[in-house]
């Protein structure tokens, strides 16, 4: 496996340096540098990562990136939830935002799962978008009015959030994005790989396949036609205009490999056409890597990409 792909090595090194600040009366805020999970059920095997970006352990910054993965319920009616989350750069607290937006909406559909996993199985689509709209803008409202109570401006604690819904039932092979906030959702699928970002307008059509190097750059996209719900408790603090809620499900096929991410990792993959190449190598051998191989593919540097990179890829069987 390379150290970094591209035309000359990355600025920084390719190990931790520094470690941030730690507070005695606080010990419970320090974030590990790298976080890593997997698990299997049905014909899905899961494989997830936050890695602590170059120049943050240059320079002792936590790890702006948040990654939770969940199950709710048992057997067959079980549910997986992915979350990821980042930070507002240059925010102080920053790590803890997107921390708490990963708690926030794992607690909301933590409570809705047995609702939202029937509605999955019997494809109920428009239910499905409109519940998880609901539930993702509460979250982010409760995260804004934390803002007003330590006294901060909301764009000062805020993050992005992007989530995967999955079945655990193997005769359901529906996959839920959701979320806002930039970032890549990509599928690997007879060695080439496929954008299915959510695009302006919803209009749902198939994806074509993208050429690594000359990817897409983030674009602002929405679910028309699906309102804003009204914030919980009253009008939400005033901040920023929000960025729109993205939705999209797919059908996995055997042999399929769908990639969520932070921007950190989506950047430099549909920018640099070595990286998107030696994935798609590495990932369409059978079977998913370990833990340890899928650490060592999605922490291969780019040069002019030090962001901190968070992913959860779904193999399917």
């Amino acid at each position: 496996m390379p150290a970094y792909v591209g035309f000359r090595p990355p600025t920084y090194e390719a190990d931790p340096t520094a470690l941030p600040p730690a507070d005695p009366e606080d010990l419970g805020g320090l974030v590990p540098d790298t976080v890593l999970d997997g698990a299997r059920y049905g014909t899905c095997t899961l494989r997830a990562v936050s890695v602590r970006g170059d120049s943050a352990r240059y320079r002792g910054d936590p790890r702006r990136d948040a990654l939770l993965t969940a199950r709710f319920g048992t057997g067959d009616d079980a549910l997986l939830l992915v979350a990821m989350a980042t930070g507002a750069r240059a925010a102080a607290g920053a790590h803890r935002a997107a921390a708490e937006a990963c708690l926030l909406i794992a607690e909301a559909v933590g409570r809705s799962h047995p609702r939202l996993s029937a509605d999955l199985r019997a494809g109920h689509r428009g239910d499905l978008r409109a519940g998880l709209h609901r539930l993702t803008d509460r979250g982010l409202g409760r995260l804004r009015a934390r803002a007003v109570e330590q006294g901060l401006a909301p764009e000062e604690y805020t993050a992005g959030l992007r989530c995967l819904l999955l079945p655990a039932d193997p005769g359901c092979r529906t996959r839920v994005f959701f979320g806002v906030g930039p970032g890549g959702l990509l599928r690997l699928r007879d060695g080439v790989w496929h954008d299915l970002e959510p695009r302006p307008g919803g209009s749902g059509g198939a994806p074509g396949p993208v050429s690594p190097g000359r990817g897409r750059r983030d674009r602002p996209t929405g679910e028309p036609g699906v309102p804003a719900p009204p914030a919980p408790d009253g009008p939400a603090p005033a901040g920023p205009p929000r960025a729109p809620f993205r939705f999209r499900d797919c059908l996995g096929r055997p042999g399929d490999v769908l990639l969520l991410c932070t921007k950190g990792l989506a950047e430099p993959l549909l920018g640099e056409p070595e990286l998107g190449a030696l994935l798609a190598r590495r990932w369409s051998a059978p079977g998913p890597p370990g833990l340890p191989g899928f650490l060592a593919d999605t922490g291969v540097r780019v040069k002019g990409h030090a962001d901190d990179r968070t992913a959860a890829a779904l193999w399917e069987a």
